[in-house]
């Protein structure tokens, strides 16, 4: 794949674009698109097609992998486009829905890349790897740079805050175009565990992939692990795995019930913290030893907590904005959640100003208010804007 793109014309810090869900080709594109050199867009697949058109032109993109299930949205936004992009489609055997665009179909496009074809040579690890839009809540989206430094950092911190190795099976739960699926993809490969693709979420389909894949980690947010608990009886496990299956989930803290019936399933919640300016999760609730002799509610009143930072991010602080002085560690007094590090992005794309706001004083202001507690676990309260 990485010699069709070259083949095809894809040079070093280009963009290459992918509007589809978590299938294979998803995956593949997560390396072939680096071992080029080029830097990896992965759109949300829920946007519009105008705003998938402002990412196209902003990031100016130089071609198009689409799934057939967003066909139309995807001709849409290339119409509003003010750039000639080559569309590669992506078909899938398993659905109907949609149709196959663009001037070539993956297998295609794949069949065409030559083994002698000379890969790209990575000497500077501050090269962008990745480009992710921010949800655009405030404006037009802003689009966040990601390093190949950073990337990899953040999937070896993967590996080693959830515990993956060789006999990992790491089910998508968590959209591919959300933050790289912080960085997971990377993260599973590098210690030669196993993928299971989803291309949507279906409660008994996730059910039935835990058992027949053997699956031992997944990401979720609040909605999927909602959507687990409500599933048909029929469609639940008749008995919780031995081995509980290790779900990393954001947005808002899980509340005791949720933990509860999630625990009576099978699962083990960790709550983490991040945006995409931080490649995902920044920070992570790490369970403590005493905590499992709590009662629920006490317990998951700790598990609320954004927590402490993920191994190999750097440095976080609960600060007072205006005087940038850290706020006593009284589980009270409100500050703004700020990051730097290893797995801070490198700035916005073509916006210096909004980067240097960002970034002022050396540190990434969050925007998101938090409180910061004796034992040094963060707890966000509320948002200062929406980012």
């Amino acid at each position: 794949l990485a010699a069709a793109l070259i083949g095809s014309g894809i040079k070093p810090q280009t963009t290459v674009s992918v509007l589809c869900p978590n299938v294979p080709e998803m995956l593949e594109l997560h390396f072939a698109v680096p071992m080029t050199g080029a830097v990896l867009n992965t759109i949300n697949t829920r946007l519009d097609a105008k705003t998938i058109a402002t990412i196209l032109d902003h990031g100016e993109s130089q071609m198009l992998f689409v799934d057939r299930e967003y066909a139309d949205v995807a001709e849409a936004a290339l119409s509003l486009c003010g750039r000639k992009i080559r569309v590669i489609g992506i078909d899938d055997p398993a659905i109907e829905a949609g149709r196959m665009i663009g001037d070539t179909d993956y297998e295609s496009f794949l069949a065409s890349g030559l083994e002698t074809t000379p890969l790209f040579d990575l000497q500077d690890e501050t090269m962008p790897i990745s480009l992710s839009y921010t949800s655009g809540t405030t404006g037009n989206p802003k689009g966040v740079v990601y390093s190949h430094r950073g990337a990899a950092l953040n999937a070896l911190g993967n590996v080693l805050a959830m515990g993956l190795s060789t006999s990992s099976t790491y089910l998508w739960t968590l959209p591919l175009f959300h933050c790289n699926g912080w960085t997971h993809p990377w993260a599973v490969t590098a210690v030669g565990g196993t993928h299971v693709c989803l291309r949507a979420i279906d409660p008994a389909e996730v059910f039935r992939l835990i058992e027949a894949e053997n699956v031992t980690h997944m990401a979720a947010a609040p909605i999927v692990l909602s959507l687990l608990i409500h599933a048909p009886d029929e469609a639940k496990p008749k008995t919780a795995k031995e081995v509980p299956v290790q779900v990393a989930t954001g947005g808002a803290a899980p509340p005791s019930k949720v933990i509860d019936d999630m625990e009576t399933m099978g699962f083990k919640i960790t709550h983490l913290y991040g945006l995409t300016e931080s490649y995902g999760p920044s920070l992570i609730c790490e369970m403590q030893a005493d905590w499992e002799e709590m009662t629920l509610a006490a317990r998951a009143q700790k598990m609320a907590r954004q927590g402490v930072p993920h191994v190999l991010a750097g440095d976080y602080q609960v600060v007072d904005p205006q005087t940038m002085q850290p706020v006593p560690a009284d589980g009270k007094t409100i500050g703004e959640i700020m990051l730097r590090g290893n797995t801070v992005m490198k700035g916005y794309l073509k916006n210096p100003e909004d980067t240097a706001k960002a970034s002022a004083g050396g540190w990434f202001h969050s925007g998101d208010l938090a409180v910061l507690h004796p034992d040094g676990y963060a707890e966000v309260k509320d948002r200062s804007k929406d980012i």
